[in-house]
């Protein structure tokens, strides 16, 4: 499959591959350069492949609160939330943005698994609510960076700077109707941008245009992968899947076990009341030299294996090599670990919550 901008990642000279089924740039000029870019400046990613949903009706709210395990009352209008949706063992179904726009709800989730998700919503749909699959008619891109609110601010019809994080603002860009919301998966500051797939093209060009001068350009999906695992951000189906319990995963504060019943609860109360047995952990290579942990390698303590590597990378902020990493609870803070990177011990450290 395509997204709308297909076209312009190939005439950019991008290297394309697949993903969930997507022909998708992994990048233009390098993932470095482009990493850098956003760090930096801004960068544009095409993130059209994602899958959204509407969900509206009286009792749009109430069936949210069920099937989602952060609390929707805490969402106003023109606001975003990161939840997750969770099988009744625990195991996360998928990690999505709810979006809550003045008369309907918007949800954005990952592009592998937009028909698992669908099915599963679709199997527990309550009376009085109206939910439709509008990945078809939904472009989406990602606009990140220090620099991307500046660049942005002058092409739309609204104040981006009164627009807090996790905000969304209806707007126009250049005549243009977007859904702008100041949300991401990089860790740098800037807006996630909703359209219409004829018109999508048309703002990409645009933003590159206005952007360029200040260092802004495209970054593709490799890009993306070494921005978040900086951030230290689970990706679905490396960091946390159906097998994963929320807590077991490190989002335990995207579940409010006290807002009442929803879908997976009962299963966390009782891991928590039990203990809960994995961790998912951040791991820093101290050793000298270019280690690259990579998905899949082992973690060992006192010379047996302990956990696994799930994610891993170059950190190109940090020169160094950075994973993410489950392993039983009682190493999760205490003891010294290494990772077997090509048949060497390497030496890691813990690093909570971030890596820059």
């Amino acid at each position: 499959m395509k997204t709308p901008l297909h076209d312009r990642h190939v005439a950019a000279g991008a290297r394309m591959a697949d993903f969930a089924g997507f022909d998708m740039p992994i990048s233009y000029d390098g993932i470095l350069a482009e990493h850098r870019r956003v760090r930096e400046a801004a960068g544009l990613f095409d993130v059209s492949h994602m899958g959204e949903a509407e969900v509206r009706g009286a009792a749009a709210h109430a069936f949210l609160d069920f099937l989602l395990t952060n609390d929707v009352s805490a969402v106003p209008p023109h606001h975003a939330q990161y939840t997750l949706m969770l099988n009744r063992q625990g195991g996360v179904i998928d990690d999505l943005i709810l979006y809550r726009l003045q008369d309907r709800y918007l949800l954005v989730v990952n592009a592998a698994n937009v028909a698992k998700d669908f099915e599963w919503i679709g199997s527990h749909l309550a009376k009085d609510v109206d939910f439709r699959n509008v990945s078809d008619r939904t472009a989406l891109l990602a606009w990140q960076g220090p620099k991307a609110a500046a660049i942005l601010d002058p092409l739309v019809g609204a104040d981006l700077s009164a627009v807090p994080s996790f905000g969304i603002v209806e707007t126009r860009l250049e005549g243009i109707a977007v859904i702008l919301a100041r949300t991401g998966y990089t860790g740098e500051d800037g807006f996630e941008i909703f359209v219409d797939p004829a018109r999508a093209a048309q703002v990409w060009d645009r933003l590159l245009e206005a952007g360029a001068p200040h260092g802004a350009g495209p970054a593709g999906l490799g890009a993306r992968d070494t921005l978040r695992l900086e951030k230290q951000y689970r990706l679905y189906g490396q960091d946390m899947d159906e097998t994963v319990s929320a807590l077991e995963a490190g989002l335990g504060w995207t579940v409010k076990l006290d807002k009442g019943d929803f879908l997976g609860r009962d299963a966390l109360l009782a891991q928590r009341e039990a203990g809960i047995p994995r961790a998912t952990i951040g791991l820093l290579v101290t050793e000298p030299g270019r280690h690259i942990p990579r998905a899949g390698c082992v973690v060992m303590a006192d010379g047996r294996e302990v956990g696994e590597v799930t994610s891993g990378t170059f950190s190109p902020s940090r020169e160094e090599g950075i994973a993410l990493a489950r392993v039983p609870k009682e190493f999760a803070a205490k003891g010294d670990l290494t990772i077997r990177i090509r048949n060497r011990d390497v030496a890691v450290k813990r690093v909570k919550k971030s890596f820059v």
